[in-house]
C-alpha cells in the first residue's frame, strides 16, 4: 500500500528563488484528489494546489468559505500519500479572522503541505471569477496579523504566499503592488496579484511593476495564452494552473456519459477509459487487476 511520501518542504523556497533569476515559472497544478496528484506527477508539474474552487466542488459546496480545516487537511494527505511533490493549499481568507487563521496554518502543516496562500478577500469570499456576487477587499492591517499568526503557527519552514485580489476587485495596479508590498513586509515568502484580463496585459504589467525581494506568483486561469516561459519572462517564478484538471475530468465526464446515452456502450466512439489496474495503483503501484 501506498504511504506518505517525503518531500523536502523548505527546498521550495529555493527553488522559488532559482525560478525567479531563471526566469522559468516553476509549475503548480491544481489537485483535488489522489488521481489527480498522480496525474501531476506523470506529467511532470513541479508542485501540487489544493484549489478552493476544486475541492468545494467536489463536496458540493459553493465557493464562499465554506470549508473548514478538516476538508482541507484530508485532501493535503490525500496528496501527500499519493505524490513527492510539494503541495500548496489555498487557504482563501482563512476565515477572515486571526483566529481561524492560526488554525488552518497549525492544521495545514501537521499534515504536511509545503505552503499556504492567504488572499485579502473580505469575509465571505467569492469566487474571483463569480458574476452572481460582489468580491469585497479585507483590510491589509488584517491579512497582516493573519501573516504573523500563521508564520507562528506554521514555522519558518512553511512557505506562505500573500495574494491580494486588489486587481479582481477593481482598484488599480498601484494599489494593488501596495497591498503587495504590505504583505510583503509582513513576512510574506511570495506574493501573488490574482487578475481576471483575458488579454494577459495587466499580468504582464504586474511583473514589470514587481520590484520586491520575494518571488511573484501568478494564476493564469484567465490567460492561458501566455505559456510557462512567457510568465517566467515576464517576472513571475510560479505559475499555478489551478482547475485545469478538473475542468478537464469533467468534460471527460460528460462526454463519456452523453455516449453511454446515445449507444448503451461507455466504449464506443473510441473513448478512451483507462484500466481498473490504474484506478488500484494511484494508492497501490504493485495493484494487477486482469481488466
Amino acid at each position: 500500500m501506498s504511504t506518505h511520501m517525503d518531500v523536502d518542504i523548505s527546498a521550495l523556497k529555493d527553488r522559488l528563488a532559482q525560478a525567479r533569476l531563471a526566469r522559468t515559472p516553476l509549475r503548480a497544478v491544481g489537485a483535488a484528489s489522489a488521481v489527480a496528484a498522480k496525474v501531476a506527477v506523470e506529467a511532470g508539474f513541479d508542485a501540487l494546489w489544493v484549489s478552493g474552487l476544486e475541492v468545494s466542488t467536489a463536496l458540493g459546496l459553493p465557493d464562499e468559505n465554506v470549508l473548514g480545516p478538516r476538508d482541507l487537511t484530508d485532501v493535503v494527505r490525500a496528496l501527500t500519500r499519493t505524490a513527492p511533490l510539494p503541495v500548496i493549499v489555498d487557504v482563501d481568507n482563512a476565515g477572515g479572522q486571526v483566529a481561524t487563521a492560526r488554525r488552518f496554518a497549525d492544521d495545514l502543516a501537521h499534515a504536511g503541505a509545503a505552503a499556504l496562500c492567504l488572499e485579502d478577500s473580505a469575509y465571505p469570499k467569492t469566487n474571483s471569477f463569480a458574476l452572481h456576487r460582489t468580491q469585497e477587499l479585507a483590510k491589509p492591517v488584517l491579512m497582516q496579523e493573519q501573516l504573523a499568526v500563521m508564520r507562528a503557527a506554521a514555522g519558518h519552514e512553511m512557505l506562505l504566499i500573500a495574494r491580494t485580489e486588489a486587481l479582481i476587485c477593481g482598484t488599480d495596479l498601484p494599489e494593488a503592488i501596495s497591498r503587495a508590498r504590505a504583505y510583503e513586509q509582513a513576512g510574506a515568502d511570495a506574493v501573488l496579484i490574482h487578475s481576471k484580463d483575458t488579454t494577459g496585459r495587466q499580468a504582464l504589467a504586474t511583473g514589470a511593476a514587481w520590484t520586491g525581494a520575494v518571488p511573484l506568483v501568478t494564476v493564469p486561469t484567465a490567460f492561458p495564452h501566455l505559456a510557462p516561459q512567457r510568465l517566467g519572462e515576464a517576472g513571475f517564478a510560479l505559475a499555478i494552473y489551478a482547475n485545469h484538471l478538473s475542468r478537464a475530468a469533467l468534460a471527460a465526464m460528460r462526454q463519456v456519459a452523453a455516449s453511454f446515452s446515445a449507444t448503451g456502450s461507455f466504449t464506443a466512439d473510441g473513448i478512451p477509459l483507462s484500466d481498473v489496474a490504474d484506478l488500484l495503483q494511484v494508492a497501490d503501484p504493485a495493484a494487477r487487476a486482469c481488466l
